[in-house]
């Protein structure tokens, strides 16, 4: 538990390289993207730790650090195109989101996901490319230009450019595509070749020392 903490806490300060870091300079458009980004991981952390709470009767720092990364998945779309307010209530959605992901959806369909790569980040970056397209703003980043009067396009559905949404489902819907066509390649491919499960004596007594012959704890010592 400690060492996961840690590699939370880790990941939440790595992440401000690559969201305010994509500006590729210190301008106002990776100070908001720095903004939102940390705004969202509080707010998921929040939304999570509550849900959990109402879920199992007490919070747990296993699931707050999940609520964390669930923001950080998810405003990662936003961050360079929303105002903070728009940030917190996509680190809110995807905190209570990607908690119900876990909890529920795995628990009722049984997939195997014990990580919970799926209903974290699976769940949580297709939320976010979503809300991205209803939350961004001209006003943070007017990426499509100005009109002939010099006024700034509208970027995304609070700025009336309904559109949006549309494409970032149309992206969505790509992405999906994609990860499942190349997934199941890559699954049938690991089968054939080395094979996708090991047997429940190996799984029993540790992978570290049933696949690599070496103990990562010395429980003994």
């Amino acid at each position: 538990m400690v060492l996961s903490f840690i590699g939370a806490c880790l990941l939440w300060v790595g992440w401000f390289g690559f969201n305010a870091g994509s500006a590729l300079a210190a301008s106002p458009l990776a100070t908001s993207a720095f903004i939102n980004t940390h705004f969202a991981a509080a707010a998921a952390a929040l939304g999570w730790t509550v849900a959990e709470w109402i879920h199992n009767g007490k919070p747990t720092a296993l699931g707050a650090i999940s609520g964390a990364v669930a923001g950080l998945v998810a405003i990662t779309p936003a961050s360079g195109f929303v105002q903070p307010f728009s940030a917190l209530f996509i680190g809110l959605a995807a905190g209570v989101f990607c908690s119900f992901m876990v909890f529920a959806v795995k628990s009722r369909l049984g997939y195997d996901d014990s990580l919970d790569a799926f209903g974290v980040h699976g769940a949580g970056g297709t939320l976010g490319a979503i809300l991205t397209g209803l939350f961004a703003t001209c006003a943070i980043n007017p990426i499509f230009g100005k009109d002939a009067a010099g006024n700034p396009l509208p970027t995304g559905a609070i700025d009336g450019h309904w559109g949006q949404v549309l494409n970032q489902l149309a992206g969505v819907g790509i992405a999906w595509g994609i990860s499942i066509v190349g997934s199941l390649i890559l699954l049938v491919v690991v089968d054939k070749v080395i094979g996708l499960r090991v047997t429940p004596e190996q799984e029993s007594a540790g992978l570290d020392l049933s696949q690599h012959g070496e103990e990562g704890y010395d429980l003994n010592a």
